[in-house]
């Protein structure tokens, strides 16, 4: 697979029935290792790893009804109150981020409302944090820690 930036990881990988399939930790089972499989499971070690977010507060592929239709939202990071604070869209790295990319993840968080949304493709990640009071949102340069967020209320 593509060398992201993002740290290199481990991973467990098998084949089978002629496709590759990565274990994802979060939802504990095999799954099939698409270049945005990828991505999403790289970001996942990096957000633990590296900014120390507990799995048990990870959820992957999170149900969200937009406008009465299910959606996914890749990843959905929660604090302590298992309250959502963060959306993360991952896309292949060979999709550039776009607008369009923005407001997919702005759908997921109308029902979320979350104080941070990110996108990556693993190349670009790209994190703002959100102000409902101003109806405004500002980019930031990192992704916050899970200590700045554990406590994070609106």
């Amino acid at each position: 697979m593509e060398n992201l930036n993002l740290p290199t990881y481990s991973f467990k990988i098998k084949s089978e029935l002629q496709r590759k399939l990565i274990f994802d930790s979060i939802r504990r089972k095999y799954v099939v290792l698409t270049p945005e499989e990828w991505v999403r499971q790289n970001f996942i070690q990096y957000l633990v790893d590296e900014k120390g977010y507990p799995a048990s507060l990870i959820a992957v592929e999170k149900k969200v009804d937009v406008n009465l239709l299910p959606q996914r939202s890749d990843i959905v990071l929660y604090n302590k109150n298992a309250k959502p604070v963060i959306i993360v869209e991952c896309k292949s790295a060979k999709i550039k981020i776009s607008q369009d990319v923005f407001n997919q993840i702005a759908r997921y968080n109308m029902k979320l409302r979350v104080p941070f949304l990110v996108v990556t493709n693993g190349l670009q990640h790209y994190c703002c944090q959100m102000d409902y009071q101003k109806q405004t949102f500002k980019f930031i340069p990192e992704i916050p820690m899970y200590e700045l967020i554990r406590d994070f209320e609106d």
